[in-house]
């Protein structure tokens, strides 16, 4: 049989860190014109900001740009602030004695990175540190507190967002307890799926994603080409084709 080669899409050296100019200055042209209302949207569990709630929101955002392998913030040091990317790739994990980057799970923006720290006043409980430019926004809970008490709607909202957030930490300390490997990166295939055509996107690196489902690049690789093997996936470019979905949920479920 054949080997078969990862495409250039899940490969590590597939999506280098380095800021490109067109990067770059797309990064500098979002911190001119600021947060936009399609970023509150998907902060604040999907539902809708009105005018008078996000104009007091942006009266108190910070917008922080970053460049690729800086830290945004470390572990057990004060929050004061919930943190979020708007634009870009956050890694979360931890950072070793002699400095290295171990990654756990990655953020594409618009994405919280940290919502609940600042509330119950602790630090932060991982290391945050950008894999490539990204813009951050950052919301200080002191001024944020007042806020949220004015507008009780704006309130419900990011209890929403903090529940979702619980919520799929939740599923994914589950299936890390619960799942396989092969498991985990189908049940990951199948919530990442855009109905009704059955692809999934990549926006992740091999690397990155290998590290969501706790497993090596090596391991990622092999159980995609065993799933190739059954014909029940189909990786083209940047996307992969979920052929067979009965199946695949019969195996995420057994």
């Amino acid at each position: 049989m054949e080997s078969f080669v990862l495409p250039a899409a899940l490969r590590s050296k597939a999506r280098p860190s380095q800021a490109s100019p067109r990067a770059s200055a797309a990064t500098a042209t979002k911190v001119q014109s600021g947060i936009k209302a399609e970023h509150w949207l998907q902060l604040l569990g999907g539902q809708a900001v009105a005018d008078s709630e996000m104009r007091a929101l942006t009266e108190l955002v910070r917008l922080r740009p970053v460049v690729a392998a800086e830290s945004v913030f470390r572990s057990q040091t004060r929050a004061d602030h919930v943190i979020a990317v708007l634009d870009g790739v956050v890694g979360l994990g931890s950072i070793g004695p002699q400095g290295q980057f171990h990654l756990e799970r990655s953020a594409h923006g618009p994405a919280w990175l940290d919502i609940s720290s600042a509330w119950v006043g602790q630090g932060h409980t991982q290391d945050a540190q950008a894999m490539g430019p990204a813009l951050l926004l950052e919301l200080p809970v002191k001024s944020l507190r007042p806020l949220l008490h004015r507008y009780p709607d704006l309130q419900d909202r990011f209890m929403l967002a903090l529940a979702q957030t619980v919520q799929s930490l939740t599923g994914a300390t589950h299936d890390l307890m619960a799942k396989d490997a092969q498991k985990r990166l189908i049940s990951w295939l199948l919530q990442r799926m855009a109905a009704p055509a059955g692809e999934v996107a990549l926006r992740e690196r091999k690397r990155e994603l290998a590290a969501q489902l706790a497993i090596t690049p090596e391991t990622l690789s092999r159980l995609l080409r065993q799933l190739m093997a059954a014909g029940l996936i189909e990786v083209k470019g940047y996307s992969i084709k979920l052929l067979k979905l009965a199946d695949l949920r019969a195996l995420a479920q057994a």
